[in-house]
């Protein structure tokens, strides 16, 4: 008979393995943002009437009432807003703190927060240009939208 160790991960005893992050809820209305993470692409919640974007996935447009669908974005944009997490919250991120949490406003104008990678805190900055990657985080069924400093240059 195996004996498994307890270790504490951000508060929560685990069994040693990685604790996955928590599921995301997909529902009727999100259905095709996860659908395009699964192809490897990022898409968003839009008007198919009026082109706005939406701030989070709805079936019909809250500005003008006519069905929606999710458009790809590019993937680049600048940092809006963030904060830095100094006491993890959730245990399957706790070997990365202290990390930044971005709300990112991409290029084609929606935002959409995420974990910025490889960075902790200090020389983030309001209006710094990132792009988005898709994340594998391990123990999660589905990938996560992070980002991570452009060096491109554009």
């Amino acid at each position: 008979m195996s004996e498994e160790r307890l270790v504490s991960v951000g508060g929560a005893a685990t069994s040693g393995r990685p604790v996955p992050p928590p599921a995301p809820l997909i529902d009727a209305d999100s259905t095709g943002f996860w659908e395009a993470t699964r192809e490897g692409r990022i898409a968003l919640c839009r008007c198919t009437g009026c082109g706005a974007w939406l701030a989070r996935p709805l079936e019909r447009c809250n500005r003008c009432a006519a069905p929606t669908s999710f458009d790809p974005v590019a993937g680049t944009g600048t940092v809006y807003s963030y904060i830095v997490v100094h006491h993890p919250a959730v245990p399957a991120f706790a070997h990365l703190v202290p990390y930044v949490i971005a709300l990112v406003e991409f290029d084609e104008g929606p935002r959409l927060p995420g974990i910025l990678l490889g960075e902790r805190g200090p020389g983030v900055a309001i209006g710094q240009r990132v792009r988005a990657e898709l994340t594998a985080f391990p123990g999660a069924d589905e990938r996560a939208v992070t980002f991570r400093r452009d060096t491109s240059g554009g």
